[in-house]
Parts: C-alpha cells; sequence; structure tokens
C-alpha cells in the first residue's frame, strides 16, 4: 500500500510522522496481510482538531472534533478480492487529529508517537473493512491485531488487559 501524507500545522515538525505512518503500516501488514496490495492507496492527514471536526460535522453529522476519522473507499469483500495487478485502488482517506491525540497520549501517560501509531492502525483497520462497535467479538478482533502491530514497533497493549502473543 501507498500512503500519501500531508501533515499540517498543529503537528510538531521535531517528530518524523511520515516515517511513523510508514512504520505503522509495515508492522499491520504483517498482521493484516490484505492491506500488503501495491494497488492499494490511502491519503493520511495529519491535522487539528478543529480540522477534525468539521470533516466529523460534514461526513458523519457528529459536531465535535474526534482523534481519527476513517472514509472507506473499497468495502470489505472487494478488499479481499483485489487481485494484485491492474489500476491503483483507493482504500480511502484517514485524517489524525492533533490536539486530542496528544491530550489522550497525556491522559493514558504515553508517548504522543505510540499514540498516534496506534491511531494510524486503527484507522486502517476501519478502511479494511473491520469495526470494533458491530459487536463484541469485532471489537476483540479488531484489537487483538491492533496490539499485535504496535508490539512488533514495541508499543505496549494500549487496552493493557492481555498479553500479546
Amino acid at each position: 500500500m501507498d500512503l500519501e501524507i500531508d501533515i499540517e500545522e498543529p503537528w510538531a515538525p521535531a517528530t518524523d510522522w511520515a516515517d511513523l505512518a510508514q512504520a505503522a503500516l509495515e508492522a499491520l501488514v504483517q498482521v493484516a496481510p490484505e492491506l500488503d496490495n501495491p494497488r492499494l492507496i490511502t491519503s493520511l492527514l495529519f491535522t487539528s482538531d478543529a480540522e477534525v471536526h468539521v470533516l466529523n460535522r460534514e461526513w458523519r453529522a457528529k459536531d465535535k472534533p474526534t482523534n481519527v476519522l476513517s472514509f472507506p473507499m473499497l468495502d470489505r469483500d472487494d478488499l479481499l478480492d483485489l487481485a494484485e495487478d491492474g489500476p491503483p485502488e483507493m482504500l480511502g482517506d484517514l485524517a489524525l487529529a492533533c490536539e486530542t491525540c496528544t491530550r489522550e497520549a497525556a491522559e493514558k501517560g504515553v508517548p504522543v508517537e505510540h499514540h498516534a501509531s496506534h491511531l494510524i492502525i486503527h484507522g486502517l483497520l476501519h478502511l479494511a473493512g473491520l469495526d470494533h462497535e458491530t459487536g463484541e467479538a469485532e471489537a476483540e478482533a479488531m484489537e487483538a491485531l491492533e496490539t499485535k502491530a504496535l508490539a512488533i514497533l514495541g508499543i505496549p497493549d494500549p487496552y493493557g488487559d492481555r498479553f500479546i502473543q
């Protein structure tokens, strides 16, 4: 998959957010191989809470910012059936809100880079058609993939309630 990354204010220039996003993707494809398709393209926008608030209101009718927004463009069956040969396919768009990500990381007592990696992985899994809000089994399956990908990056289980194998 190719990530098309745009980094806006107020994301701190001290961190290479593009490298962080690429590392998160590389870890994720090890546990979600359906995303390891050279035809796939995902846009990833590192932006402000204000911009995410506008997107959330416009596209989801929720008048507030959130940590990450996912806008899938392929359904899960199409993703799973996608051959490796052919024209590029847009998997979807992600938008990551800086202030919310930073605040949540502080509340959890984790580095913002760890939380941002988690949110990118979480968002990519949503683009891949997984959803933690459709039931307990789906939530557990999605969280298991997240924790395995994060473990590859050396990031502890963000849910803190199980051993990663």
